[in-house]
C-alpha cells in the first residue's frame, strides 16, 4: 500500500503510534479535536486534517486509535463516502468484539478494507515502535495495512478473521487483569508478613524478566488435555507439582497471618486442568 497513511485519535497511546508513521514515506495526515497534538505533530512534519472526512479523501490508509465504541461508530460514519474505494481502515481501540464484523461489512458496502488491529504494550511501547499488533481480517487487508503497522510494532500478528485481533486483545487484558488482582492478594500477603513491597515488586519485575511470567507456559498451540508421551506432559507435571506446594505453604501463612487469599485456593484447586494435565496424573 502506498500514498498517506491517517491516524485519528492523538491521546495517550494514540500521539506515539502517529509519531513513529512520520517515517511512513507516503505522508502522516492526522486529525484530533484536542489542538495541542495537531500542533506538536504538525511541527514534526504531518498534514493536519481540518476533519475526520477530510483526512479519510486524502489517506490510503485510515488508523483510528479513540476510546469508546461509539466513538469508533462515530468515526466509521465520517469516513463512509469520504474515502476512496481501496482505502484500508484500521481499527486500533479496544472494542466490543460483535462490533468488528458489523465494521468490516459496513466498509465492504463502500469497497473499504477493514481491520481490527487493537495494540498491547502502552505508551512507552508506542513510542519505541515496540507494540503488538494483534489483526483480525482478510489476508488482502492485512497486506494492504502490514507495511505501516510495521512502523508501530515489532510483534504485528494476523491473527485470522475480523474480530480476532479483538478477541486476542482481550484474551490479552484478562490475564494481564487477573493477574492485577492476584498480586494484590499476593501483596496483602506480604504485607502483613513485614515485607518490603516495592522491593518485592522489584524482584517480581526481575525473575519475569527472566523467565516471562505467564506467557513462560503458553507455548502449545490446543488447550486440549497433554497426551502421554507429549514433550510438555513431563515439563508441565514439574510445574504442577512445584506450584501445589508452594501454593499449600503461601495458603498455610495466609492462614496464620489472617489474610484471606481466594485467588490462592483457587489456583491450587484448578492449576492442573489450567496446565492441561490429565486428571489423576501424579509423578
Amino acid at each position: 500500500m502506498t500514498g498517506p497513511v491517517g491516524f485519528i485519535g492523538l491521546g495517550n497511546i494514540g500521539k506515539p503510534m502517529a509519531h513513529r508513521l512520520l517515517a511512513w514515506d507516503g505522508g502522516l495526515v492526522v486529525f484530533d479535536i484536542a489542538p495541542e497534538p495537531l500542533a506538536e505533530l504538525e511541527k514534526e512534519g504531518a498534514t493536519v486534517a481540518g476533519s475526520v472526512a477530510d483526512l479519510a479523501a486524502r489517506c490510503a490508509v485510515i488508523c483510528v486509535m479513540v476510546n469508546t465504541d461509539a466513538q469508533v461508530r462515530d468515526v466509521m460514519g465520517e469516513i463512509l463516502g469520504a474515502a476512496k474505494p481501496g482505502t484500508a481502515l484500521v481499527i486500533h481501540s479496544t472494542i466490543s468484539p460483535d462490533l468488528p464484523p458489523r465494521l468490516e461489512d459496513l466498509g465492504g458496502r463502500h469497497d473499504l478494507l477493514v481491520v481490527d488491529a487493537p495494540v498491547s504494550g502502552g505508551a512507552m511501547g508506542a513510542a519505541d515502535g515496540t507494540l503488538a499488533i494483534m489483526v483480525g481480517g482478510t489476508d488482502a487487508a492485512f497486506e494492504a495495512v502490514r507495511g505501516p503497522l510495521g512502523l508501530m510494532g515489532t510483534e504485528v500478528v494476523h491473527c485470522g478473521p475480523i474480530g480476532n485481533g479483538t478477541a486476542a486483545k482481550l484474551a490479552r487484558n484478562l490475564l494481564h487483569f487477573v493477574s492485577f488482582t492476584a498480586t494484590g492478594e499476593a501483596l496483602r500477603l506480604a504485607e502483613a508478613a513485614g515485607i518490603d513491597l516495592q522491593a518485592l515488586g522489584r524482584i517480581v519485575r526481575h525473575t519475569d524478566s527472566i523467565t516471562g511470567g505467564p506467557g513462560a507456559i503458553m507455548h502449545r498451540d490446543t488447550t486440549r488435555t497433554i497426551e502421554p508421551g507429549d514433550f510438555w506432559l513431563s515439563i508441565f507435571e514439574h510445574v504442577r507439582a512445584i506450584g501445589e506446594k508452594d501454593l499449600a505453604h503461601a495458603i498455610e501463612l495466609a492462614d496464620r497471618l489472617g489474610v484471606d487469599v481466594p485467588m490462592a485456593h483457587f489456583a491450587q484447586d484448578n492449576l492442573r486442568s489450567a496446565l492441561g494435565l490429565p486428571a489423576g496424573q501424579e509423578n
